[in-house]
């Protein structure tokens, strides 16, 4: 038996590969194949199944295409309906893979089709379980993604959720390998672990939610506290991954496609296409395209782009590190971005070349804007870190402006003001310009290395706040004036 995590941190996602007596399975493998099915070849092995433990809202499946390429059955649990053919195991049934064996448990929570699958070993032991997000380490998933209106509500599906851990998971042995969907940084959970495996009894120990003396009340309550809102993409990547999608192959031949300058100002203008540079930050506020977004590909790409592109059919044009161009066509069709149209080729320097304009973002350092500060600051300081970095420590008089919803608090933003921004490191806070500048704001200054700068400068900030201190009443009251 060979079990193997493929694990992918830019979406803090688990994909697992379970091999046994040349008999392969793939639990919830991503958008592009290739890699899975260079494995196969690799190991000599036929792949029989693909198991799904959910519809993922946070990233498209690669399901689709992996069962055309390899006549492999895709596999869900109860209550799963697709408008493609899958197998729909019942709650308790074992499927065979070479010597070893699956058991459906049937874990309904995070969504009404989750399940749990139990591996037994070829000595029928129970070895190890992939918890999809029902049960992460230090968490368990969100309960309110499959909401519907009028007949299911967050609670509800939290209470399905206490069932399923305390019925089909808790009883199971200590030793069992939790092998869970995603770790740290992911949003479909909200306390999520740096680790990416762990053992069942462990998390009996630490994970809040599997407390043995906890009633079903009190788990509804703790579940559903402190939920922010989903992030936009999330029902639309659901539905794609319940009703199907094209294929990665003619996504990636459409979007892998260089442009020169000329075609690509064209498409620009032709198609309503979004400019999305994926440079670095330093590159981009330096120069970069007049009215181009930066999304930049060396941080959280993928989920960025999810929360604040709102039309995921929005026709995209790419401005990318040289050599990167089919990884950032690629990375955008995880989470459904499929309209990439191409790439500037020769980048930014070929637009140069033909004459074209740059625009740019100025920035200070931590040290200059104290200084400023001292002398009279002539803006606005915007912290558009989450409410909780937020209220933690900030600069003294900054207002909490987070990225994550800055198309809904667009309009409170003022033309004729001057706005210094930051985040935690610089990332975030460039997005941020980036966008209002495109919309005609130009009184943008960028704060260089952003928090972790100014912790260290003599910039006024508040007292640190003690964990105990920021209590859940507080959280949901700063996020109900971010959202207001």
């Amino acid at each position: 038996m060979k079990v193997e995590q493929i694990y992918t941190g830019c979406l803090s996602e688990a994909a697992y590969y379970i091999e046994s007596e040349g008999e392969a399975i793939i639990i919830d493998p991503l958008r592009e194949t290739q890699p899975y099915l260079d494995k196969l070849e690799k190991e000599g092995a036929k792949l029989k199944y693909i198991f799904e433990t959910h519809f993922h809202a946070d990233f498209v499946s690669g399901h689709l295409d992996l069962a055309k390429k390899t006549g492999a059955t895709i596999v869900y649990g109860p209550n799963a309906e697709t408008s493609y053919d899958i197998y729909q195991a019942k709650d308790g049934e074992e499927l065979k893979v070479g010597k070893v064996a699956f058991k459906i448990l049937h874990t309904p929570g995070h969504t009404m089709e989750s399940t749990t699958y139990l591996l037994r070993d070829e000595n029928g032991k129970d070895y190890a379980i992939f918890s999809g997000d029902t049960l992460f380490l230090g968490d368990v998933g969100r309960p309110d993604l499959a909401i519907k209106q009028g007949e299911i509500t967050r609670e509800d599906l939290a209470g399905f959720m206490f069932d399923s851990l305390r019925e089909k998971i808790m009883p199971l042995d200590d030793g069992i390998i939790v092998y869970p969907g995603h770790g740290a940084g992911s949003s479909c959970g909200k306390n999520l672990s740096t680790d990416t495996w762990g053992y069942l009894g462990d998390q009996k120990k630490i994970n809040y939610a599997l407390r043995a003396d906890m009633t079903k009340e009190e788990f509804v309550k703790e579940v559903t506290a402190g939920l922010t809102p989903a992030p936009q993409y999330f029902a639309k990547n659901a539905m794609m991954n319940k009703s199907g999608y094209e294929s990665f192959d003619k996504v990636l031949k459409t979007g892998n496609m260089p442009l020169t300058p000329t075609l690509f100002e064209e498409l620009v203008e032709t198609e309503d296409a979004l400019m999305l540079d994926t440079r670095s930050k330093e590159e981009f506020a330096k120069e970069h395209i007049p009215n181009s977004v930066f999304i930049g590909i060396e941080g959280d790409f993928a989920p960025w782009v999810g929360a604040l592109i709102t039309d995921i059919k929005q026709p995209i044009l790419i401005i990318a590190p040289e050599g990167q161009e089919e990884e950032v066509v690629t990375r955008l069709a995880r989470v459904g971005y499929d309209n990439t149209l191409g790439y500037l080729k020769g980048g930014i320097e070929t637009w140069k070349a033909v004459g074209r304009e740059t625009d740019s973002i100025p920035c200070v350092t931590s040290d200059e804007l104290a200084g400023k500060i001292e002398n009279g600051l002539d803006g606005t300081i915007l912290d558009v870190r989450k409410p909780t970095e937020y209220l933690t420590q900030h600069v003294a008089g900054a207002t909490n402006f987070p990225l994550d919803y800055i198309n809904k608090n667009m309009n409170r933003l003022d033309r004729n003001k001057t706005y210094y921004l930051h985040c935690l490191g610089g990332y975030r806070s460039l997005i941020f310009a980036s966008i209002i500048q495109a919309r005609g704001y130009r009184n943008l200054v960028n704060i260089e290395k952003g928090w972790d700068s100014i912790v260290e400068s003599a910039v006024p900030k508040t007292e640190h706040v003690c964990p105990t201190t920021m209590t859940q009443e507080v959280i949901d009251e700063a996020m109900a004036a971010v959202l207001k």
